[in-house]
């Protein structure tokens, strides 16, 4: 039987050749292990950088697609895409509120979220729509479709007649109530601008 001292020696020895292994090279001859080959990326073109560049600049609808839709084309779009969430002209629905009424209410204690009452410039609801709905299947939507439906939510909350046609021009002419409702951001890092080389 071994003594406790010469087994812990055993154990001892074992882990050093371990160690020692652990530390060596696969080659045995001390060198360092080759790095392995692994890509960190491409470069990416302005063009490819473009297609996910789909924000749209709020005041002056800089970013706004090419298309048009009038206030009739959009009572059909929303009933095919929207009804069901946001019901019978967009009044509210099984899963949202109504998108309509509530202009003036920001000035109150009683407040009613629709884009009639609380977008500050008309682009902002194209842009929303395009993002994200519908719920089930966003940015599916073409761009007639969300100017057409813009044009009809717009319509129902008395901001444009019912013979209106949208587009980049004039949906970006459409003077929302709330327009003048907000604080200008004006924190330094609000104009950042990007900077690929060379930068501050």
């Amino acid at each position: 039987m071994r003594s406790p001292k010469s087994a812990a020696a055993a154990v001892a020895a074992l882990s050093f050749l371990v160690l020692a292994g652990c530390a060596s090279s696969p080659s045995g001859t001390g060198a360092s292990p080759p790095r392995p080959q692994v890509a960190y990326g491409k470069p990416i073109t302005e063009a490819q950088l473009a297609l996910w560049n789909i924000d749209i600049r709020s005041p002056d609808g800089r970013g706004l697609p090419a298309g048009r839709g009038s206030v009739a084309q959009g009572k059909q779009v929303y009933d095919a895409q929207c009804l069901s969430c946001h019901g019978p002209d967009a009044k509210g629905g099984p899963m949202f509120g109504a998108m309509v009424g509530g202009i003036g209410s920001f000035t109150t204690n009683t407040r009613v979220l629709t884009p009639g009452s609380m977008y500050p410039y008309a682009p902002l609801m194209f842009d929303y729509i395009r993002r994200s709905m519908p719920l089930t299947a966003p940015q599916s939507m073409s761009a007639d479709d969300i100017y057409a439906v813009s044009a009809y939510i717009l319509h129902l909350n008395g901001l444009v007649p019912a013979n209106a046609v949208m587009d980049a021009q004039s949906l970006t002419a459409v003077q929302m109530p709330n327009r003048n409702g907000f604080i200008v951001d004006d924190r330094p890092d609000v104009k950042a601008v990007r900077c690929m080389t060379n930068c501050k």
